[in-house]
């Protein structure tokens, strides 16, 4: 059962060594993003799964231990997942690295650790009937949520201006923040892919496995910098 969960952004440059010395502006998203872990950790969980959006060699299940890199994107840094005797050869997805360098930052030793990748392009309905199955995996389920939002919010932005990026963000926003299932399972697929929102299939992957949980959001933290949108929450 599914007894709290943080989302939080991926974006590579949250990691301080990588955003180099943009490295400030991501201050407060960095602080509400381990705000939230310490909600999971208060909820005392039996076991804990990161979920984040992947591309295919990333999708599906990473043991404990996994080790990503951050060595692609110009700096020579390397996260695990969790702490393990051994070390999977799986490499983690970008996403799920963010996710483990989170964790690292909180010395996260509270529960066992899985990640788990999840293709943007993932139908509804199968996003949510793995989130049923990661709640119904042990009797107290933390998950830790990863994924952005719209990549469209301004001209300079990753996916250029595109006058729906602000509402579609907005709506994210308010589904995160109330622990909307019905709303977040909502989500339209295809305008979020025309948007680059990579949270997408993940906010549903959280929905499918809050049914029934009786869960409380608070969104900590919404901006977009770089003209992507960025949400922290918070579900106990």
């Amino acid at each position: 059962m599914l007894v709290a969960a943080a989302v939080c952004p991926c974006p590579p440059v949250l990691v301080p060594e990588v955003a180099s010395g943009a490295a400030p502006e991501l201050d407060g998203l960095r602080a509400a993003a381990l705000d939230a872990i310490g909600v999971l950790a208060a909820a005392r969980p039996d076991r804990l799964v990161v979920v984040g959006p992947a591309e295919e060699a990333g999708r599906g299940w990473h043991d404990q231990g996994a080790t990503g890199s951050f060595r692609g994107f110009g700096v020579d840094l390397d996260v695990r997942l969790g702490a393990a005797a051994t070390t999977p050869e799986r490499p983690l997805p970008p996403s799920l690295s963010v996710g483990a360098w989170l964790l690292a930052r909180t010395d996260w030793a509270d529960a066992p650790v899985a990640g788990l990748g999840v293709g943007e392009p993932l139908a509804t309905d199968r996003c949510v009937q793995a989130g049923r199955d990661v709640a119904a995996s042990a009797e107290r389920v933390a998950l830790l949520v990863m994924g952005d939002g719209s990549a469209c919010r301004t001209v300079k932005a990753p996916g250029y201006y595109d006058e729906r990026a602000e509402d579609f963000d907005a709506a994210v926003a308010r589904a995160l923040g109330a622990a909307d299932i019905e709303a977040l399972t909502g989500l339209d697929a295809e305008p979020a892919e025309e948007l680059k929102a990579s949270g997408r299939s993940c906010w549903q992957v959280l929905a499918g496995a809050a049914q029934d949980a009786g869960l409380h959001g608070e969104l900590l933290r919404e901006e977009a910098p770089y003209g992507v949108g960025y949400f922290v929450a918070a579900w106990s």
